[in-house]
This record gives C-alpha cells, structure tokens and sequence, in this order.
C-alpha cells in the first residue's frame, strides 16, 4: 500500500467540497479520477501532494515516496528556458557533473607529483561521484529529454525559447516532460492530454504503460482511461467509489451497481413503510386497551429504536443533470457548403498546406486532425475569411449560417457576469436568460459570477449556450470537448448526432471523433489529404499502409513492384485525397482492382487505343506507389529527417503527376 485515505472531509470557506473520501492505492497501479467538473478531484490532488490538509479524516502515504504532481498552471522563473526547465528533473545528478568538472580541472592542475596525497584525495572522490554519476543515468540525459521531449511534440526548436513566452497548452507540455523525466513514485496528472495532439497522447499512453511507479491521472478522455489504468475511482456528492476496471469496463459496472442500489432502496422503503404501520398499531392498540396496556407501547418504543439504527440505503440518482444542448438550425444550405480549391498557406519558409482540395457537403460531419501547429486553426480561419489563403480559394454556400467555437481562454478581463455576458450575446430578456442559462447547468447565484472566475469547462458551456442560440447551419468547433466532462462531452456527442446541419470539428478526442464523424480531413508535414471513415478507420488503413511497405523493397530504384495485399489496393489517406480532391462523385480509381503490371503513359492518337483493362492495371499500380511513398512519409522516425522528407515529397509529386497523365489518356480515350 502506498496511499491510503479515510473518511478524508474538505471544506472551501463554508462549501463542503469533500464529505467522506475512502480509498486505498496499491504501488504500481495505473488510476482514473473522474467526476464532474466542480466535483472536487483537484482539490483531492492538493491534498495527495501535501499542499492542504484535510479538515477530517486521515490521509496516510508511505514515507519517503516521492510525489510529482503536474499542476494545471505552471510556476517557473521568468528568465528559464525551456530546456533549463527540462533538465530541472535532473539537478543532482547535473551538480555531480559540475563537480567532475571542477575535480578534473584541480586534478589536471595539480598534478600527481606535487601533493599526492591530496591528489589521491581529489582522484578518489572523482572516481566515488562518477560511479554515482553514471548509475543515476548521468551520461544518458541528453537522450532522455530528447526522447521525451520529441514524444510529446517539443522540438529542439524551442529549448532556447523562454518559458515565460509559452502558451498555456505549450507550459502544461513542458511541465509534463518535466515531470516525466523526474520519474517520481507517485505521478499526479491533472488532464495531461488536453494539450496535446494524437501522436504525444499515444506515446504518452504507451510510456505510461511501463511506468514502474504509482500513475493517478484525472482526465476525461476515454480512450486514455481504456488504454491506461485498470482502477477508477470516481469522486461523486463528496464520496469516493472504486473499481477494479478500466473506463469501458466502469460504465457497465456502474450502470450495474446503480440499478442494484436503487432494488436495495425500493426494498428497503417497503420495510421501513411496513415497520412504521406496525409501530401505528401497536400505540393505538395500546391507547384503545381498557385498562391501558404498556407492553403495546414497550414494543413501538423498540421497534422505533431499530428503525433508527437502520443505515439507511440513499436513493441513488439513475440520471443527473447534464447540459441541455439542443442544435437546431434556422434554415438549410444547399448540396456544397464549403468548396476548398488548391488552398495553399505559409508562414515565411513554413509551408502549413498546399494544393488543399475537397468539397463539405450538407450534413457531413468532418473531423481536421493533425499535429500541434500544423495549421488546423489557420485552415479553419480561411474557412471562416478570417485569413488569406496565399493561393486557391474557399467558398460557402450562400445560405450557410456559421456557428464558430474558436479555441479561447476565459477573457482575462470585461468583469460581466455570465448572465450580463450571455444577454448581451444573445439579446434576451433578464427571466428567459436565466432559463436558458439553467439548461447549462448554470443555477442561482451562478449566473452573477464573474466569467473571468468561470471554469474552462464552464466557460465553454457557456459559449455553447450562445451558439445554440444562434441556431447556424454550419458548425466549425476548435477543440470543444477541451475541459468538458465527461457527461457534458456526451451531451455534445448526442447533440451533434440529432443537428442536420454541417460539422466541421478540430479534435484531438478519439472518442469524440469516432462517434461523430464519418470523414476526416489530415494536415501533416505541409500536406492535407481527406479520408472517408473514422478514426479508427483511418488508423486501420495506415497500419496496413505500414504493413504493405513491410512485404515491399525499398522502391526508387525502378526494379521492384509493389506487392498487392489480397489483390486489394488499400489507399492511403493521402492516395485518396490525390485522386478525389475536389470532386464531388467516388473517383474512378477507388473502384479499381489491383492486378498488376507495369505503368504506360497517355493514349496517343497515332497509335491504336489501349483496352480500358490496360489503363485500370496502370491507374492501379501508380495508386499503389504512391500509397507507398504516403505511408513511408508518415514513419514517426522519418519526423524530424527533413532531407529524407523533401527526397520523398519529390518522389510522391513524380508519381501524382504520373498519376494525372493516366488518368488524362484514360478519360481522353473514354471520350473518343
């Protein structure tokens, strides 16, 4: 046992925040804390990391743990760099190395002839510290901030930046590689993944996993909590309830639980109903008795006394309050909402995306993913005419009615409260705000707080309550499950699956996107492809993109062909874009078989024309080599080989151009 908790009590002012908390933690095991927002799992990490106490109770950790909590908002000098932040994990053994260093330059100084005993002195106290050195791992910590900075998405870019000049999301990703290569016995982790795009989730998942110490993460993303822990705890009206499960494995046993406590309730009220009947009787008995009869009233006093020694079972709550989000919109587009034509972005020598190419239709619902700063909010900016493409174009549809969530923190200043700000959004009378504010959650005295106070997940319930007000056609959302629990991100889940209009999402929720969306829109390394299909999908067919180019020789050379899987060519996200971008029918080569054969040009009218088999094997075999390069220019290893990057771009813009011209000499013969 390294933690254990009894009947722990908090109090905030006069606000019971914590009533009965008991819990016991085993070293090693991987926990999810979840609850509402508000419900008091932060407060509960304060008290874990010794920085409150609790006003009752006993909170007992084993001695000499070592606890790393990453806080929400993180404190660090102003003139620290982001890498002097990183190596902070490693002071000790960074002030062993300081020491080797000055030991080697008295050593070198003085010399073994003039004092020896003093130098024996210095040699041996070299020798001591760099055994110690070298065991803590000393000649390795270059490389282990470089993996785990490079795992979250920090690049050597930034170590020189200061960390005061960071964004929010950028701070949280440092203090997380921070505390990650601290390594401490007990790791606190407060929402670790809302900053961090798919791939740093993913790693951070898979580091987790074979983290040798005791791991407590609060965190509302689901996929995280099924891959990670095998405990939930949930913090629910002050109490702690535990199970021995993961996220998918604690719905089912929750659900379970719920209805076994609300049998044992009914159960119970019919007894206590029969007993109070009971103790009814025997007083009236004993009153009506001529002459009275005390042993009526002996035998009510005692069952009265067993009635209140019952533990009393609560009435559990089958189905609490979650916000009431009700998407409607005020009138319908027509058939193509948004239309991207060969949109190209930079910023100085960074190349975001070019040649973007696709068509939103009414009522898709579209995922953008991609990493951190690959242009996701850029290219929904050009969407909403907020920004300039520096070539193509972008139009939507004449009637679109656009409902925007941008990715915001809480205003800083204004001081409205939320009832003051949500009337002035949404021009509603003082009663009728109020009303719709409590749809939000928002009750009583909650309406007169200060928006600069609001919580992130209050704050972006408040910001759906106006966008729902606004009743638009097209949503463009930046994030927004980002702070929502995990009742509020299902609330959005089934507003989104009854809303007839258009979704255009930025998401790094896995299980958001999965539940919601049906295409996906991918910017990586300067390119942007569309795919049909979820995320899980999407990660299907790389994996087998990945596993083709396994059974293939390296390609360039011009002698090996691609291997078929099944005889089944299985494009790319990128291969799919290539050949669909702006088109709004299935491309002719998503139909096409795999069948083998070698590549030949376009028809020429000199020549006597190809059978359109021909042209199908060709078309075929060039989708294959170019699903090839996609795949291998996803490679994580390949990420930061910029060289081998620009030698691959310019063999997949050969293939796509050879792709073109088959398709020209096919469609040209089909028209003669």
């Amino acid at each position: 046992m390294i933690i254990s908790c009894q009947n722990i009590q908090k109090y905030h002012g006069a606000q019971l925040v914590l009533s009965d908390v008991t819990f016991d933690i085993r070293q090693g095991e991987k926990i999810g804390l979840i609850g509402r927002n508000g419900c008091g799992k932060t407060t509960l990490f304060h008290l874990l990391s010794g920085e409150e106490r609790p006003d009752q109770g006993q909170l007992s950790i084993r001695r000499g743990s070592v606890i790393g909590l990453l806080a929400q908002i993180q404190e660090v000098n102003e003139s620290d760099t982001v890498y002097a932040v990183l190596q902070r994990s490693f002071a000790e053994q960074l002030g062993w190395q300081r020491r080797l260093r000055e030991l080697e330059q008295e050593m070198s100084s003085s010399g073994a002839g003039e004092d020896g005993q003093a130098w024996n002195r210095l040699l041996k106290e070299y020798g001591t510290l760099q055994e110690k050195f070298e065991a803590a791992g000393g000649y390795e910590l270059e490389a282990s901030i470089q993996r785990v900075a490079s795992g979250l998405g920090i690049g050597t870019e930034q170590y020189d930046r200061r960390f005061s000049s960071l964004s929010g999301g950028e701070k949280t990703k440092v203090g997380l590689a921070e505390l990650l290569l601290r390594r401490p016995d007990i790791l606190l982790l407060d929402e670790p993944t809302n900053h961090l795009d798919m791939e740093a989730i993913e790693w951070l998942e898979q580091f987790l996993q074979s983290y040798d110490g005791t791991v407590l993460a609060i965190s509302h993303d689901r996929y995280f909590l099924d891959a990670v822990v095998k405990k939930v705890i949930e913090i629910e009206d002050g109490e702690a309830f535990t199970f021995h499960t993961n996220y998918s494995g604690y719905q089912v046993e929750k659900e379970a639980r719920l209805l076994q406590q609300f049998a044992d309730y009914q159960e119970q009220q019919k007894k206590i109903k029969q007993m109070q009947e009971s103790i009814k009787r025997l007083i009236e008995w004993g009153n009506r008795s001529n002459p009275p009869n005390p042993s009526f009233h002996r035998r009510a006093a005692s069952m009265q006394k067993a009635l209140d020694r019952m533990v009393k079972v609560k009435r559990p709550i089958l189905e609490r309050k979650s916000m009431d989000l009700q998407l409607q919109q005020e009138d319908r587009t027509g058939n193509q909402v948004v239309i991207l034509d060969r949109i190209s972005k930079s910023y100085g020598e960074r190349r975001l995306f070019s040649a973007a190419s696709d068509i939103l239709r009414y009522g898709e619902t579209t995922a953008l993913i991609g990493g951190n700063g690959a242009g996701k909010s850029t290219l929904l900016k050009i969407i909403l005419g907020q920004e300039t493409p520096d070539s193509g174009s972008c139009t939507l549809a004449s009637r679109a009615v656009v409902g925007y969530l941008a990715q915001e923190a809480v205003p800083e200043e204004g001081g409205h409260s939320v009832l003051r700000y949500f009337r002035e959004e949404a021009g509603l009378e003082e009663g009728e705000a109020r009303g719709q504010l409590a749809r939000f959650l928002f009750y009583g005295s909650d309406v007169f707080k200060s928006i600069t106070n609001l919580s992130g997940g209050e704050w972006t319930r408040l910001r759906f309550a106006i966008l729902m007000h606004k009743r638009p056609n097209l949503l463009i959302l930046d994030e927004p499950t980002n702070h929502l629990d995990i009742d509020s991100r299902e609330a959005l889940e089934e507003a989104l699956e009854e809303f007839p209009g258009t979704v255009l999402a930025v998401s790094h929720d896995r299980y958001f996107i999965n539940r919601c969306f049906g295409k996906l829109w991918h910017i990586d390394g300067g390119r942007f492809s569309s795919f049909p299909g979820n995320y899980e999908y999407y990660k299907e067919k790389q994996a087998e993109a990945a596993q083709r180019q396994e059974v293939t020789q390296p390609f360039g050379g011009g002698t090996s062909k691609p291997r078929s899987v099944s005889g089944q060519v299985d494009r790319s996200p990128s291969a799919s874009a290539s050949a669909s971008a702006g088109s709004g029918t299935e491309s002719a080569s998503s139909r096409r078989k795999n069948t083998g054969g070698s590549p030949s040009g376009p028809a020429s009218p000199n020549r006597k024309p190809r059978p359109a088999a021909s042209w199908e094997q060709d078309i075929a075999a060039a989708e294959a080599q170019l699903a090839l390069i996609d795949a291998e220019m996803l490679d994580p290893q390949l990420s930061s080989n910029a060289e081998k990057l620009a030698e691959l771009q310019g063999m997949r813009d050969a293939a796509q151009q050879k792709l073109d011209e088959l398709y020209s000499g096919w469609l040209s013969e089909a028209e003669m």
